[in-house]
């Protein structure tokens, strides 16, 4: 009985030992900031969501704003932080928040550009490791939109 169970508990152990490894180990991605003024496109993968992409499986709205630009950055600023994100660097039309998530502590790369002309911040949400995130970016952009929209209302 007991010869069942250690080799079942050590290759528990190992996954996460290896999901924890590569989690620690993940880089900034070079696509980090503003390309040609726009935030990069999403990769071909399921892994990413951006207001600014043209595909519909990876696009979500840019959030909307009224009034002065510069309020509307600070409310955005205030929900990145209220939601669990860590802003990284920013500008005053560009920001860069990570979020790392809670049991293995995979980093996700959250960017937001503003077009103070429009009214909008657009945003894009990815993951740095793995093909698929079971649709975490695009929950996390629906969470910030919330929050900021709760924002806007104060």
């Amino acid at each position: 009985m007991i010869s069942k169970i250690i080799p079942n508990w050590f290759n528990h152990l190992s996954i996460i030992f290896l999901l924890t490894t590569v989690s620690c180990a993940s880089q900034p991605p070079t696509s980090i900031g503003l390309k040609d003024g726009k935030l990069a496109p999403c990769p071909n993968t399921p892994n990413c969501v951006s207001s600014e992409q043209t595909s519909t499986s990876s696009r979500v709205e840019p959030l909307t704003f009224n009034g002065i630009p510069e309020d509307a950055w600070q409310k955005l600023k205030s929900a990145v932080i209220d939601i669990g994100g860590k802003i990284e660097k920013e500008d005053t039309s560009y920001l860069w928040a990570t979020f790392r998530s809670k049991i293995f502590g995979f980093v996700d790369d959250m960017e937001f550009r503003m077009d103070a002309k429009n009214r909008v911040i657009h945003m894009r949400s990815a993951s740095r490791v793995g093909y698929s995130d079971m649709g975490v970016n695009k929950k996390r952009v629906e969470k910030l939109r919330s929050r900021f929209d709760q924002e806007k209302e104060q």
